[in-house]
């Protein structure tokens, strides 16, 4: 059996979780989210526990088994205390600001980038080189944070660019001196 699958997810108090038909839907202090699982999976509610079953022990019902306990998991996280990614923005000169919800970002163009925040993201920037993406749901963080860095991926060379707080980004040499005999 799944070991992930396997485990129960308790539910918070103040946490409210309904199942009608193939929906899950939470909802909680930092909002709501609804996901729709596969019909082989079978969710169910005992008090404050949710655990997830599958029919049988066949190589999709087994894929299916964590995964649909994780996505469920995740659900409840980040209605209770959300995701968040940081950036940080290498390079002399490049710089990031808030614009209204959105992000004005200045990465070496001709002219800023204006990043809308989609719903149900918020932006920080708490220094003008440090990004903070925030929500409740963990695929829409990622993605969002995924984007922003897509607008100036670090490059190998003197590494500027948008990378992921915490990023290793290896360097390469650069072109050897011409003429060079050793």
């Amino acid at each position: 059996m799944s070991r992930i699958g396997r485990q129960p997810i308790e539910i918070p108090s103040g946490v409210e979780v309904s199942i009608e038909g193939r929906i899950v839907r939470v909802s909680g202090p930092r909002g709501s989210l609804e996901q729709r699982f596969d019909p082989d999976m079978q969710v169910h509610r005992e008090g404050a526990v949710l655990t997830v079953a599958r029919p049988s022990d066949e190589r999709r019902h087994r894929s299916l088994h964590g995964l649909t306990r994780t996505l469920i998991a995740n659900m409840v996280h980040g209605v209770t205390e959300g995701y968040e990614k940081s950036l940080e923005i290498v390079g002399v000169g490049y710089r990031a600001a808030m614009r209204g919800t959105g992000l004005e970002i200045n990465v070496g163009y001709s002219h800023p980038v204006i990043f809308p925040a989609p719903e149900g993201i918020e932006f920080e920037v708490p220094a003008p080189t440090r990004i903070v993406v925030r929500g409740t749901d963990k695929q829409l963080v990622g993605e969002t944070a995924a984007n922003i860095r897509k607008i100036r991926k670090p490059e190998p060379y003197k590494g500027k660019g948008i990378r992921y707080e915490g990023e290793y980004v290896r360097k390469k040499a650069g072109k050897a001196a011409k003429g060079a005999v050793g």
